[in-house]
């Protein structure tokens, strides 16, 4: 298998002056120490409004920051928001070709739509048809990093003329393409469209298995249909992380931190009621929390199990993992940036897995990864062959655009009437 790590860059109250600045600069040298000990992937998300749970509203800019100083790890966008009213697809295709640019070739394209009220009702976005809205953009940023120039485009919630998208990226015809999946019907989703699924969803490693094996049983179907350039068939699958060599201190260090993510999480997305600027996430949870111990004494045991078994020493850790290499997921990434976790202790855990943990995956992913590019190539080339691309119309029946200046001076009524093309 392959591992990643994933930023939210979560805050919880009270802010301090300085702790958002300290936040990002100690998550960079995080992604830094990363890249030095053999992480293959760094993933941030985009999220708007989400206080406490994600400080993470531009991940365009911190990829960048990170992608100079780091030279191997891959660096995702897990996600970027492609519908139009967060992010036109036009300035989505550029910061994305752009970044693959500064990185020289290292982007990994995860694609989402989100359904916190917050975002959503922030940027006027209706929730029945954000997944249409998804689909459509999706679709386009493709033909723009792709094609030279891109033809120009009608739909139902965003149109451009013709234009050609630059800078063009390093990886062609565009970086791997990803989507966030929350649940197994997104999964279908992600293979029916022939790209990698990032699982935001914690579930057991046994579990796993009917994800995984639905989502390859697609990849090898007619119904695998690209919505891309090329087929990126991955799953990703996220557990907690902290790691020491005494379990009581890794379980100290950690489980507070991931129980919070989960709580803000179900909070934002599910339960609760927010009050922009005045609502306390942490100290809501740590309230339940204490009260929640205090009833069950047994429930730190019970809460190191399944998804969680990533908290605990290496031969822990090792075992964890093996159950998600055993049903066939591609790659693990670690919540080890939640609540209050400390930077310190993330270090620490992230050397101590490089140690003793990563090098017996590490020792055989060649070969799985050998083995699965030969047992796909068919069904990809058929897959490709079903995808119906959008059609290049001829050089000479391009439109022409007469700049501002010569569209006044010809008379035009309306300049941006013309700059539709002539």
């Amino acid at each position: 298998m392959k591992f990643g790590i994933f930023y939210e860059h979560q805050l919880p109250k009270p802010w301090d002056e300085g702790l958002e600045q300290k936040l990002f600069q100690d998550a960079l040298e995080q992604v830094e120490l990363a890249d030095r000990i053999g992480i293959d992937y760094a993933w941030e998300v985009e999220h708007h409004f989400l206080e406490e749970y994600s400080h993470s509203s531009a991940p365009e800019i911190f990829l960048a920051a990170a992608s100079q100083r780091t030279k191997k790890i891959r660096l995702g966008h897990g996600i970027r928001q492609v519908i139009s009213a967060y992010n036109h697809p036009a300035r989505t295709a550029e910061c994305i070709a752009t970044l693959d640019l500064v990185s020289n070739g290292r982007v990994e394209f995860g694609t989402g739509e989100s359904s916190a009220i917050l975002e959503l009702g922030g940027f006027g976005i209706p929730v029945d048809s954000k997944r249409a809205q998804y689909l459509e953009a999706t679709e386009q940023i493709c033909n723009m990093l792709a094609m030279d120039p891109y033809p120009g485009y009608e739909g139902e919630y965003f149109s451009m003329p013709c234009r050609n998208i630059v800078p063009k990226p390093v990886q062609k015809p565009h970086p791997p393409l990803w989507v966030a999946c929350s649940n197994r019907e997104t999964i279908k989703m992600a293979a029916r469209l022939g790209i990698g699924a990032l699982t935001f969803a914690f579930v057991d490693p046994l579990e796993a298995r009917h994800w995984v094996d639905e989502y390859y049983s697609i990849i090898k179907s007619e119904e695998c249909v690209p919505i891309g350039h090329h087929v990126n068939a991955n799953i990703c699958m996220v557990t907690s992380f902290s790691l020491h060599q005494d379990r009581q201190v890794a379980i100290d260090r950690g489980l507070e931190g991931f129980e919070f993510f989960g709580y803000a999480l179900g909070s934002l997305y599910g339960f609760g009621e927010h009050r922009p600027g005045r609502m306390n996430l942490f100290d809501e949870f740590r309230k339940i929390h204490k009260k929640r111990l205090a009833d069950n004494p047994l429930d730190i045991t019970q809460a190191l199990a399944a998804e969680r078994g990533g908290i605990g020493t290496p031969e822990d850790m090792r075992n964890h993992l093996r159950k998600f290499e055993d049903v066939g997921v591609d790659q693990v990434t670690f919540i080890q940036q939640a609540g209050m976790n400390k930077h310190e202790h993330i270090c620490e855990s992230l050397e101590l897995f490089a140690s003793d943990v990563l090098p017996e995956f590490k020792a055989r992913e060649a070969e799985r990864q050998s083995r699965k590019d030969t047992d796909l190539k068919p069904y990809i080339e058929a897959a490709m062959q079903r995808k119906q691309f959008m059609e290049m119309p001829a050089d000479k029946d391009l439109p022409v655009y007469p700049a501002l200046g010569r569209s006044v001076v010809a008379g035009a009524a309306d300049p941006n009437k013309a700059a539709q093309g002539s």
